[in-house]
């Protein structure tokens, strides 16, 4: 299913951030939790608020959201702003877990042994599927018990050197002219492999993928001039942009982002390319029962409600997006559709 073997990898590699705290399940801690969390429940359901204990099952100690992304990109911010605003919502502990690596397979392999009662869930976007379609594993979404949907970003943008390149027209005129010799940094098999591998087909150019790993090693690639593009949410990448280090040449969205209302699409650009976009869910180990499953989509329905948590996710350049378990199934299902198309479209 690959395209071709990339480069060798950049940027200190791909780190595996398996965060120590996040395994820590020592009785004391444990009892202190589910306490505070049953605390809050009573007192919410005194209140006439959502009660954490309406389907049946409260948190027996603290929940990890295991992550297949390092620290400070999108998928690591909207994780913690849902496990600031679920804490405050029913008292519960929520342990952020970065564990990127592998196309996501480290973080979701991790989840996938973990026991299914409801204290260990993976929380991200699309990579489960991809990494299926990328034959890196043999299992895709239905291998989990999904969960509810809490936020959604548009597809990544493309990112350049402005100092080097001042539109999209002439970064594809570069790569006609030097096939194989401009460097585009992504991580093999995930997410925006195969948005390259279309790029590169619909644009009828060639270009050096790099593999560097997450987010954070690839805007650290860009900005030390390792690569000429970089593939980016706008929440990472926001702060390059204002300092004149970045551009944004081009979105591959179906119509023009409210977050980057000035930066075309591909299409507008005569580049058909609409590529999915990123919609954070919570993945279960299978089995997980559906009184956890409940509780999840009562406390996140009721965090993206929350004005406050809705202020912060659209500072973070994040929309919040709820879906129930059974619609994200759809969605799952629907972009592992799409990742198959495209991929099959790009094969050689």
């Amino acid at each position: 299913m690959k395209k071709r073997i990339l480069s060798a990898v950049l940027a200190g590699g791909m780190v595996l951030g398996l965060a120590a705290c996040g395994s820590s399940n020592t009785a004391s801690t444990t009892a202190a939790a589910k306490e505070t969390a049953q605390q809050a429940a009573e007192t919410k359901a005194a209140e006439g608020g959502a009660s954490s204990d309406a389907s049946g099952w409260t948190p027996s100690g603290p929940i990890s959201l295991v992550l297949p992304a390092g620290a400070g990109g999108d998928t690591d911010l909207s994780a913690r702003i849902f496990a600031q605003y679920a804490k405050e919502l029913t008292g519960a502990d929520f342990v952020v877990v970065n564990a990127s690596g592998a196309s996501g397979s480290v973080a979701a392999n991790q989840v996938l042994s973990a026991a299914n009662d409801g204290l260990t869930v993976l929380y991200g976007h699309n990579l489960v599927n991809v990494a299926n379609v990328a034959g890196i594993t043999d299992y895709d979404y239905t291998a989990f018990t999904l969960g509810p949907t809490f936020a959604k970003n548009d597809a990544q943008g493309l990112y350049v050197n402005p100092e080097k390149y001042k539109s999209l027209s002439e970064f594809i005129e570069a790569a006609k002219a030097n096939p194989g010799q401009l460097k585009a940094c992504t991580e093999v098999g995930a997410y925006t492999y195969y948005e390259f591998l279309k790029f590169e087909q619909v644009a009828g150019i060639d270009l050096d993928l790099v593999d560097v790993g997450s987010n954070s090693d690839k805007v650290t690639a860009m900005l030390s001039g390792q690569v000429d593009m970089m593939p980016g949410a706008f929440v990472n990448t926001k702060d390059y942009i204002d300092a004149g280090q970045f551009l944004c040449v081009g979105i591959p969205t179906a119509e023009k982002s409210s977050l980057m209302p000035d930066v075309p699409t591909l299409k507008e650009q005569g580049v058909d390319l609409v590529y999915p976009d990123c919609d954070y869910s919570f993945y279960f180990p299978a089995g997980t029962s559906e009184a956890v499953i409940k509780w999840f989509e009562e406390t996140t329905k009721a965090v993206t409600e929350n004005e406050k948590c809705q202020e912060d996710l659209k500072n973070m350049q994040i929309n919040p997006y709820y879906l129930s378990a059974a619609d994200s199934v759809e969605n799952d299902k629907n972009y592992l559709e799409i990742f198959k198309e495209v991929a099959a479209s790009v094969e050689n």
